[in-house]
């Protein structure tokens, strides 16, 4: 198969011929459709993923069709159209057996832990407990770009920020995953503030249903900014960049016990980001991290989809070529894109 390789961190990938994957007997072997480039592919391929061995193919936010079927796997056939989780269980371990796949002990990550979906073909584990049915009127692309940013945001905002109508949540970096958790907030009902550096992006935060926005290079202290605007703080703020100015915002910013989400990874020198944990001690506020999404809840997310009350398409930037997406790999880092970038073309 035709597949991205890096064969050493930081240098750039080329397209190669490859061997194809095989389905384990509890696996499948997707056929790709379409996969999103996303920023943690680029922290892997930097080198900050120690799960990572060389050579390796990058890729994790996929949808596509299932081409082969492990002999154990009962529940998918060839030909049906399918996406999974990035974060996938192994069905055995304490987190799995309580429906928490999304923090297995022995996950695994495609792009990651194995070779990924920047190629024709895909191996997945644990089929039967990880895959996810894509809705008929569902399209690649659109698949695609919920693969990692926008079902990480669900969970952030409904399960872990556990937003309301009548709320303000403050959305920091409106990236992938700040752009999604900007429109699944306002389809809640919540009152929405998106902060970032760039205008553009800014402006389809607003498209996208928030009510004010920062542009955090035009003002003196963010976190004023959001005071000002909410009377008092957000009840719900994520970090959806992952950098340690954007998280001590998002928590400096928070009304008395509110609340925030961790959705940007923090990774390498951002790792042990510096917070104030006075405030947080005395304003009795929550962290939460988030973490991928398991396959179960994906209809929760569908039936919002179905009823218009959620619009992941709107959140496709534009759609390139395999050959097309080292480049927006290795560029990732300079935040130039605006909406998810997907590969269509294999």
């Amino acid at each position: 198969m035709k597949a991205v390789v890096y064969e050493a961190f930081s240098q750039p990938p080329r397209v190669m011929t490859v061997a194809d994957p095989s389905a384990e007997r509890h696996g499948v072997v997707i056929q790709v459709k379409g996969t999103g480039v996303c920023r943690s592919d680029w922290h892997g391929w930097k080198g900050h993923d120690p799960d990572i061995q060389l050579p390796h193919v990058p890729g994790h936010e996929l949808a596509g069709v299932v081409a082969e079927v492990g002999r154990d796997v009962t529940k998918w056939k060839v030909g049906d159209r399918v996406t999974v989780p990035f974060v996938g269980g192994c069905g055995a371990c304490p987190e799995c057996n309580s429906g928490n796949q999304q923090v297995c002990h022995t996950q695994f990550q495609p792009g990651f832990t194995h070779w990924g979906s920047f190629a024709e073909y895909v191996g997945i584990h644990q089929a039967d407990l990880n895959l996810v049915a894509l809705p008929e009127h569902m399209d690649y692309a659109t698949a695609a770009s919920l693969g990692c940013r926008f079902v990480t945001s669900f969970r952030a905002v409904v399960d872990q920020g556990k937003v309301s109508a009548g709320q303000w949540v403050a959305v920091h970096g409106c990236g992938g995953v700040g752009l999604s958790a900007v429109m699944i907030a306002q389809a809640i009902g919540a009152n929405v503030i998106a902060i970032d550096i760039a205008d553009d992006k800014l402006a389809l935060a607003r498209a996208l249903g928030a009510v004010a926005t920062v542009n955090a290079t035009q003002v003196a202290d963010v976190t004023e900014a959001v005071m000002e605007i909410t009377h008092g703080g957000a009840h719900v703020s994520l970090d959806a960049l992952g950098h340690p100015t954007t998280c001590f915002n998002s928590i400096n910013n928070l009304r008395r016990r509110g609340r925030h989400v961790q959705v940007g990874l923090m990774l390498a020198d951002h790792a042990t980001p510096a917070i104030p944990m006075s405030k947080v001690i005395a304003h009795e506020l929550e962290i939460y991290g988030s973490h991928g999404m398991q396959a179960h809840r994906y209809d929760a997310m569908f039936e919002m989809i179905a009823s218009g009350k959620l619009a992941p398409e709107k959140l496709v930037g534009k759609t390139i070529s395999l050959e097309q997406s080292i480049d927006a790999l290795v560029n990732m880092d300079r935040f130039e894109t605006t909406g998810v970038t997907v590969v269509t073309q294999f």
